[in-house]
């Protein structure tokens, strides 16, 4: 009998089984704030870094775990010519109709969620010192919160935002500031922050301030491993 990757998946260990050794560090931000940026300078200096949004499009690519879900929740509309979810078309929709972002959230977060785990498990095999986990919407999904030690905000005004988002991905401002309406407001993000990275001006003066925030995560990692 064939195996289905979701259910192979479940059989991976959880975060919270995971936790308890090396820290685990929330990073996040508003589209265009720079969360990326910040965690390949973290991977750099030796943090191990899972990408929720890179799992994402992992799972949504063709033949991803997520794609069958996506079909038979939604229709094979929202697939695009090879297979993988329709990004496009699907924006539209959870933008327009909330009930769908929902749906689709259902499908998505825990396959992430899992994954994500199997991925800090490979990490901590490798003793890496701490385990940063970039994700988009940590403070919109309610639980991610509650899986790391601490939380770090890459943080900038909205207008940057849509102005890079706009470089970046080509898209028209009134799209983009469709993305931002649906994610949490700066606000909300800074209240919950341990740690708050300001990108606003150069990489370079991002990259002066990265090194300052590794150095911070190790120091909580040695501290952990004395007191334990």
């Amino acid at each position: 009998m064939a195996t289905d990757p979701a259910n192979s998946l479940h059989q991976q260990p959880s975060l919270d089984s995971l936790k308890g050794g090396a820290p685990f560090i929330g990073l996040t931000g508003g589209v265009g704030s720079g969360k990326t940026a910040v965690s390949d300078m973290l991977a750099q200096f030796g943090a191990g870094v899972v990408d929720t949004d890179q799992i994402a499009h992992q799972i949504t690519s063709p033949n991803g775990v997520a794609v069958p879900l996506i079909k038979k929740q939604f229709g094979s509309d929202f697939l695009d010519p090879v297979g993988a979810l329709d990004r496009s078309k699907m924006r539209h929709l959870v933008f327009a109709n909330p009930e769908a972002r929902k749906r689709l959230e259902a499908i998505t977060h825990p396959l992430i969620r899992i994954e994500s785990a199997r991925q800090a498990q490979r990490l901590l095999r490798k003793h890496v010192p701490y385990v940063v986990f970039a994700v988009p919407l940590l403070i919109e999904s309610g639980n991610w919160r509650q899986l790391i030690d601490y939380l770090v905000v890459v943080d900038c005004l909205k207008e940057t935002q849509i102005e890079r988002v706009m470089h970046r991905s080509n898209l028209p401002r009134n799209e983009v500031e469709k993305i931002l309406e649906a994610q949490a407001n700066r606000n909300e993000r800074l209240k919950s922050a341990d740690f708050i990275i300001e990108n606003q001006g150069t990489l370079q003066q991002l990259q002066a301030e990265a090194p300052q925030l590794h150095q911070k995560f190790l120091q909580i990692g040695k501290d952990r491993l004395s007191s334990s």
